[in-house]
């Protein structure tokens, strides 16, 4: 009777875990028999809702993009035509507005695709050669950058490591924990990010000078659409599941992330830890 429950009970950890679909037997009809089959049914039926209202945001997410399009659309239409230099520059924020929504949109896609794929990734051990990664970084914060004449210092300490991450979502934890520095930053402020080894550990640093946060707000941040969702410092949007998933990713793949800060206007500091 012991043996089934265990094995139920394992099937249902690595579930909530690492969201591994289990293939219990069903065929018995004694009570732990049942118990099997009844945490079978229940973790494809989860699987299954969980499929599904991906695949509608998704869904939605697409069609937001073609709403988005239709204003950009017709605000090209206008600067075509050679209009006054008012309607033009009219026409010109309209242009900035929606790629700030068909970014906004991409980002969200992203982040749910990797929130996806970080339960079926092969945690096998692979060499990071952050030389390789940093010019992907730089390509995807560059503008946001520019946009608030913000300087991103990077000190980089060691050239390669071997850790379990996959390279793509590493670089995408890093360039969303970069993006949420410049959010939240001043204009014409520095970003420092620092990539180092201590104590047979990788460390690495996101600082910046910006906004900060109350020390009772650690936890609230990396929360599924945290209360903390706020615009940044240019009015910037947010999604309010970044942080969450940056945690998530970096947990599931044998890291640790943290967060600190002194208190408002004293800026903050994200850390990634990885055992090597």
């Amino acid at each position: 009777m012991i043996d089934p429950i265990a094995i139920a009970s394992k099937s249902l950890d690595e579930y909530r875990n690492d969201r591994k679909l289990s293939v219990l037997p069903t065929e018995y009809t004694d009570e732990a028999g049942l118990l099997m089959c009844n945490i079978q049914e229940s973790i494809y039926e989860a699987e299954s809702f969980i499929n599904e209202k991906q695949d509608l945001i998704y869904m939605l997410s697409h069609d937001l993009k073609n709403f988005a399009g239709n204003p950009q659309g017709l605000a090209n239409l206008i600067i075509s035509e050679n209009p006054s230099d008012s309607v033009k520059n009219l026409a010109g924020l309209i242009c900035e507005s929606t790629n700030l929504q068909f970014r906004y949109i991409d980002n969200f896609i992203k982040l749910l695709n990797e929130h996806d794929q970080v339960a079926k990734i092969n945690q096998e051990i692979r060499t990071i050669a952050f030389p390789g990664i940093l010019p992907f970084i730089n390509e995807q914060v560059e503008q946001r950058l520019l946009d608030k004449n913000i300087k991103l210092s990077l000190s980089l300490e060691l050239v390669e490591a071997k850790l379990r991450i996959e390279e793509g979502l590493l670089i995408q934890v890093l360039v969303n924990l970069i993006s949420n520095a410049i959010k939240f930053s001043y204009f014409d402020s520095e970003i420092k990010v620092r990539i180092y080894f201590e104590k047979e550990k990788l460390i690495i640093t996101v600082i910046d000078k910006g906004v900060g946060f109350d020390k009772n707000q650690i936890d609230e941040l990396f929360k599924k659409f945290t209360k903390m969702s706020r615009l940044g410092t240019a009015k910037e949007s947010s999604t309010g599941i970044g942080l969450y998933l940056c945690k998530k990713i970096i947990e599931r793949n044998k890291g640790e992330l943290t967060a600190g800060s002194e208190g408002k206007n004293k800026g903050a500091e994200f850390k990634i830890v990885f055992d090597v």
